[in-house]
């Protein structure tokens, strides 16, 4: 369960602070120009070295880059023109710009010191044109390996679903299970078996993503700090912590209650399990029973176990068995959940609303957790209309063979949140 590029948080290139936004901007000819010589860039066709400045190539070299714009190109066309600038401040500003079957939202920052060169640059989203949900839907369809998607208005009864795609078969989720240890935690506050300023100390690092496996061991933190790092960051420290701390029979009763299956891994249980063959299978193999007694045979080993992070560093590894799984229809159910869950809990989910922030602001309130690992991806919202209807979002792919395209799938969750807005 590697950390997700940063394009799954905001479908980022790279990103430099741009700082507030000046009330009445007016962009420097400078910008204007830097802005029209980008659709070279997008396309392939201008000089990288040129255009960008030594700070950003450093962060983003050449080869990095241009996979993403070609991603871009898959999901969008050529890039044509610049729609529109609107001026942020007099070196930075965000465009749209219009691609052959789409649009792309950009913030541009650049060095106010001539050649002018750009620091920093933010791809926010993407849309298509004339867009449906009957499009959204063919396009799931045509993504090599299996996927699903789901859209469901939620109320006072179960959610109901308003369009959908595979809504009810099993998908590996990746850190998106982190869903379920917040609820069973949420669950647990609300019986009063836990109050969200409790200080534990924290258990055995796991690998990324996060960053609590560099901390000092048994380091004090509250519930609150754990939850919003495990669900804000995907920290998997963060994420074995609570378990342990919740309960590891409860987070299982919760995820099969949720539509999932036990029992739950743990990451670290994850990472291990997938860096070793033998473990691999029989874990495949194992009933429900065996599964747990696989687990407590090998917990000693397991906790002081190298963890090996390269484990994700090429194909993909088990995603049919060493894995999480649930539908979109159970992901919406454990959404629904946590809408109905205190304050507090939807305040972490929104931490990181993993959406382009134009789409977001068409929403009153956005939570979001991904998750993912080489082959594949899983997006899951909770939104509130402006008119205070609530809605869920869930959507998967994945492939055995390669890799998923990250970037064309956030687009497509993308443009199916733009769509539910426009209801």
């Amino acid at each position: 369960m590697h950390r997700l590029a940063l394009w799954l948080v905001a479908l980022a290139v790279a990103l430099l602070p741009v700082g507030a936004v000046a009330q009445g901007a007016v962009a420097d000819p400078a910008l204007r120009a830097k802005a029209d010589a980008l659709i070279a860039i997008l396309d392939g066709r201008g000089a990288y070295d040129a255009y960008f400045a030594a700070s950003f190539r450093e962060k983003v070299p050449k080869a990095q880059f241009s996979a993403i714009i070609e991603q871009l190109k898959a999901t969008l066309g050529v890039p044509q023109k610049i729609d529109s600038l609107t001026a942020t401040s007099a070196w930075s500003a965000d465009l749209v710009v219009g691609y052959a079957r789409g649009t792309a939202s950009v913030r541009l920052v650049i060095a106010p010191e001539a050649p002018h060169a750009a620091t920093g640059l933010l791809i926010t989203g993407t849309g298509a044109r004339d867009d449906s949900l009957a499009k959204v839907e063919a396009e799931f369809r045509a993504l090599p390996g299996a996927s699903g998607f789901g859209l469901y208005a939620l109320g006072d009864d179960k959610p109901l679903l308003l369009h959908g795609y595979n809504v009810d078969r099993a998908a590996p989720l990746g850190s998106a299970f982190k869903l379920w240890v917040l609820a069973e935690l949420a669950r647990q506050v609300a019986q009063g078996d836990r109050q969200w300023n409790l200080i534990v100390t924290l258990g055995r690092p796991s690998l990324p993503s996060g960053i609590l496996q560099t901390w000092p061991a048994q380091s004090p933190l509250t519930l609150q700090t754990l939850a919003t790092l495990m669900i804000s960051i995907s920290d998997n420290t963060a994420t074995d912590t609570l378990m342990t701390t919740l309960g590891r029979d409860k987070v299982d009763a919760l995820a099969v209650s949720a539509g999932g299956a036990a029992p739950v891994m743990t990451t670290r249980e994850m990472f291990a399990l997938k860096s070793d063959k033998a473990l691999t299978a029989a874990w495949a193999a194992g009933s429900v029973e065996a599964r747990r007694s696989l687990l407590v045979a090998n917990a000693a080993t397991i906790a002081t176990a190298k963890l090996d992070p390269t484990v994700f560093a090429g194909k993909p590894v088990a995603i049919d068995s060493v894995e999480w799984f649930a539908s979109p229809a159970a992901m919406a159910g454990v959404l629904d959940r946590l809408r109905a869950a205190d304050a507090t809990t939807r305040a972490i989910l929104a931490v990181n609303a993993g959406l382009d922030p134009a789409i977001a602001a068409r929403f009153r309130y956005v939570g979001f957790k991904g998750g993912g690992e080489p082959g594949v991806l899983t997006l899951n919202y909770l939104v509130q209309a402006k008119d205070g209807r609530w809605y869920a979002a869930t959507g998967n792919w994945h492939r055995a063979d390669d890799g998923v395209n990250e970037v064309r799938f956030a687009g497509l969750m993308g443009r199916a949140l733009a769509l539910l807005a426009a209801r």
